[in-house]
């Protein structure tokens, strides 16, 4: 079937680099235009990418792609351009979806900054870098989207730069991106450097690692190579050991934790292994190192996040454990339940932090402990924020138990028990830390201080997004039903071989509904009914819990194995600078100038010194000639 407007898909990012361009320009005078501005370029990418989508959902257009040459030589050329598939179209309508509603809630939530033209501005930026990420027809592409994606990342988290910890939150994710990211630039370099004709296209890099073509590279560098793609992933997605910069990149404005730090930047790395999947496939190292670390990272996030007590830095260590189930699947060789989880989640998590937004926007605080009966005075937020709740705690029908429960079943399908009850024991967690959480928040009796402000619901330009976020969290799991004849995401995205059906479907679903229900009634009995004391674990296991509070100590063990080792090297290395290589620098200008204050004091204009200057210079010259018989 003949595609229309997937040939119009480079519009896509150019309507917010357009944006952009405008609002830079303008400064920060534009303020109300400049909503208007940044909103409607979001909203024409929105429109667009639909209609992109619309017209693949049969599963019979054809892929399109379109490219240019950029660098050409007589060795090699480089190419740039665009690729829509099934895949990247989905992709495009999340992705501007979220950043319309985000522009528009940020309309609400960020009017008396005054530097809310720049606020768009950056927006705008970061939507015209991820749309281009996922359009990018080539690794090389991509990977300069993926680094203007982390440069508005730092943007975005610093945005507040007046506050000493968002510009050392801005600065933490920056640097640590960068250790996942120059995996990935080596990985890119040694793809450039095996493959045939120096090719780095998806297409063409599917064609090389497919079955029967993969020994064209050797098996070792395959898994390099992975391994390296995985490391780039891993930074951006939040993986375990590098996750340490997402929880503090919540000390940037709450819409930008919602669209980049719960939906759209953090699952680039998902996205990612996806368009490089057939490279994991041919290395089962690779897919099992992928495999462990996302279901490690999947448990060791939520366990965090049962005693915290900021709402945000909650959501930020539920993001990183969701995103680690998407690692797990794509481990698990099922590229359809980590892409399903990565939409379902994009919405739910993007629902709860734009919830959380609405709070903190009515109490002006984060600490959950001071909230409470919320519930009565927000409605609009409780409801919508309780859908998103339930679907990342997993319960049915909503979008996060189908996506969630696929996950699990094709853990168990290939053999992985001990990875299946990671993840099993992981939804247990989640289920208690958002009961815990939401009847802290919305339930029992107000946690302000006396004569504190009274909370009000938000104003409807806030509420709206909400709402229409609500609506995909609680249904998108429709999309993939475990049954046959029912969902066909899988298929849509794999071919028509593909069956949604596991052997262990049932099972799972029971095991996994009955986990989530039992983590929110621990979380009920405890924080609810109170018929469990809260200080239970406290009392009986103190080390655990503050164990817990302080994130395993992982940021204490980088400050003292990694930064301050690094900072002592710096210190000796300006010292060295300063007075062994400074001090021979210093030694030398003042040996010049002790012969230039020699020679300026023998230059005195005197005909008698320039005579016994002579003299003692032919007195030395004939003691060196005529005394070398003596010598």
């Amino acid at each position: 079937m003949d595609t229309v407007y997937s040939h119009y898909a480079w519009l896509i990012p150019i309507f917010p680099l357009g944006a952009f361009l405008i609002l830079a320009a303008a400064g920060r005078g534009m303020r109300t235009a400049g909503i208007v501005t940044a909103m409607a370029a979001s909203l024409a990418s929105f429109l667009l990418s639909m209609l992109v989508l619309v017209e693949r959902l049969d599963g019979r257009a054809a892929e399109y792609n379109a490219s240019y040459d950029w660098i050409a030589t007589r060795g090699f050329q480089l190419t740039i351009g665009f690729d829509v598939t099934n895949l990247t179209a989905v992709m495009l309508a999340m992705v501007s979806l979220i950043s319309f509603l985000v522009c528009m809630y940020s309309a609400g939530y960020m009017k008396n900054d005054e530097r809310i033209t720049v606020f768009y501005a950056y927006i705008s930026l970061f939507t015209f870098s991820m749309l281009g990420l996922v359009l990018a027809d080539n690794l090389l592409m991509l990977y300069m989207f993926w680094e203007l994606v982390g440069v508005c990342s730092f943007l975005l988290i610093g945005f507040w730069y007046a506050k000493p910890a968002a510009k050392a939150a801005a600065k933490k994710a920056f640097l640590v991106t960068r250790v996942g990211d120059v995996g990935l630039l080596i990985a890119v370099l040694m793809l450039f450097w095996y493959m045939p004709e120096h090719e780095l296209s998806f297409s063409a890099i599917q064609n090389v690692f497919n079955e029967g073509q993969s020994g064209l590279i050797a098996q070792g560098i395959t898994t390099v190579i992975a391994l390296l793609i995985f490391a780039g992933a891993a930074g951006k997605s939040g993986q375990f050991p590098l996750h340490v910069w997402l929880p503090d990149a919540m000390e940037g404005p709450t819409p930008i934790s919602a669209l980049i730090h719960a939906a759209t930047m953090v699952a680039a790395g998902v996205f990612l292994i996806a368009r490089t999947y057939s490279i994991f496939e041919a290395s089962a190292a690779a897919m099992e190192t992928v495999a462990i670390i996302g279901a490690f990272t999947a448990l060791f996030a939520a366990s965090i996040a049962l005693v915290q007590k900021d709402l945000k830095r909650i959501l930020a260590y539920s993001a990183i454990s969701q995103l680690g189930f998407m690692m797990l699947a794509l481990g698990a060789g099922s590229l359809t339940g980590g892409i399903f989880h990565l939409l379902t989640h994009a919405f739910f998590q993007a629902l709860l932090f734009l919830g959380a937004g609405s709070v903190i926007h009515a109490v002006h605080t984060r600490n959950i402990h001071e909230m409470g009966g919320l519930g009565r005075r927000m409605r609009v937020t409780a409801f919508t924020f309780a859908i998103g709740a339930l679907a990342l705690a997993g319960i049915p029908p909503l979008s996060g138990f189908w996506s969630k429960d696929a996950i699990l079943a094709a853990v168990l399908d290939k053999g992985h028990p001990l990875l299946f009850a990671a993840g099993l024991a992981a939804s247990l967690l989640t289920a208690m830390y958002m009961s815990r959480l939401f009847i802290l928040v919305f339930g029992g009796k107000s946690g302000a201080q006396p004569g504190s402000r009274k909370s009000l619901e938000s104003p409807l330009i806030m509420t709206v997004p909400l709402i229409i976020l609500a609506v995909p969290a609680a249904l998108l799991g429709l999309v993939e039903l475990p049954w046959e004849g029912w969902g066909r995401l899988g298929s849509w995205l794999l071919g028509s071989g593909y069956s949604p059906q596991h052997d262990s479907g049932a099972e799972v679903m029971i095991m996994s509904t009955a986990v989530a229900a039992l983590g929110l009634y621990i979380g009920w009995l405890v924080y609810g009914k109170g018929m469990i004391s809260r200080s239970a674990a406290a009392a009986r296991l103190p080390w655990l819990v503050n164990l817990l509070d302080n994130k395993y100590y992982i940021d204490e063990l980088y400050h003292y194995c990694i930064v301050r080792p690094v900072l002592g090297l710096g210190t000796l290395l300006v010292l060295i600078d300063r007075y062994v290589v400074g001090g021979a620098v210093r030694l030398a200008g003042g040996l010049a100038m002790l012969a230039g204050r020699a020679g300026t004091r023998m230059q005195n204009g005197q005909v008698q010194t320039y005579g016994l200057l002579a003299v003692a210079g032919l007195v030395v010259l004939i003691v060196a000639v005529a005394g070398r018989r003596f010598w």
